[in-house]
């Protein structure tokens, strides 16, 4: 299977909703993990991320704006002992309650289902770095638009090859209702030497009109340090 290319596939979709890359950088040295949100509506492109100790969380721009936090405020990116949890929704903190109680990644998200927002019924797509660089992505949505059953896939990347990724979003495209994800995470070409470079990328490859916010961290796997970059459509120049 060829190395498809990240920045050509958001360019050909308007609105892949909301994604997930993980990977391993061209030299082998840095795990790389992505997350962005879009939004078609008033009330989701009201938004921004921003840092916390363990990670990050969507906030509203204008408080007085926004309408209905449900499913749209939560932490995309939460720290856990060296590993990186992050999802679309509150599951992260449903992974990482789990991993301390002692289960795995895929036995928390037996717990959870796609988001109750018929009749799109959103996918809930998760992933999971852990410090060697290896990592795992889930992906629970609805059978064909029937929310009577929950389709539940899990995926695990032991050792990720250098300059590849996957990529996982919740749409495959603009629609009504908004047409879920189908068939395995994408293979993807990561070149990109660093963070900012790979942040840039994947912005200026986003819809303008439907892109909110991006995270990009790079995390050397021999010393743990990290660089990260969030890129927020609100407050940009």
């Amino acid at each position: 299977m060829n190395l498809q290319d990240l920045s050509a596939l958001l360019i050909a979709n308007p609105y892949p909703g909301r994604g997930i890359v993980l990977g391993r950088s061209a030299d082998g040295a840095q795990s790389i993990a992505a997350y962005f949100i879009m939004g078609r509506s008033e009330n989701s492109r009201n938004r921004i991320f921003t840092r916390t100790e363990d990670g990050i969380r969507t906030e509203a721009f204008a408080p007085s704006k926004m309408t209905d936090p449900s499913l749209i405020i939560y932490h995309p990116v939460r720290l856990l002992d060296g590993s990186l949890i992050v999802t679309n929704g509150d599951q992260t903190d449903t992974v990482r309650d789990g991993l301390l109680a002692g289960r795995t990644f895929a036995s928390s998200l037996h717990t959870r289902e796609f988001e109750p927002d018929g009749p799109n019924y959103t996918p809930r797509i998760s992933g999971l770095v852990s410090p060697d660089g290896s990592f795992r992505l889930s992906i629970l949505k609805s059978a064909d638009g029937d929310p009577a059953c929950c389709c539940r896939y899990f995926y695990t990347y032991d050792h990720p090859l250098p300059g590849e990724g996957r990529f996982l979003h919740t749409y495959l495209g603009d629609g009504s209702p908004l047409p879920s994800f189908e068939g395995e995470p994408v293979r993807v070409r990561l070149d990109a030497p660093d963070a900012e470079t790979l942040s840039r990328q994947l912005w200026a490859a986003l819809n303008e009109d439907n892109k909110v916010s991006l995270y990009v961290r790079y995390t050397d796997i021999a010393t743990g340090r990290c660089t990260e970059v969030i890129r927020n459509k609100h407050g940009e120049p």
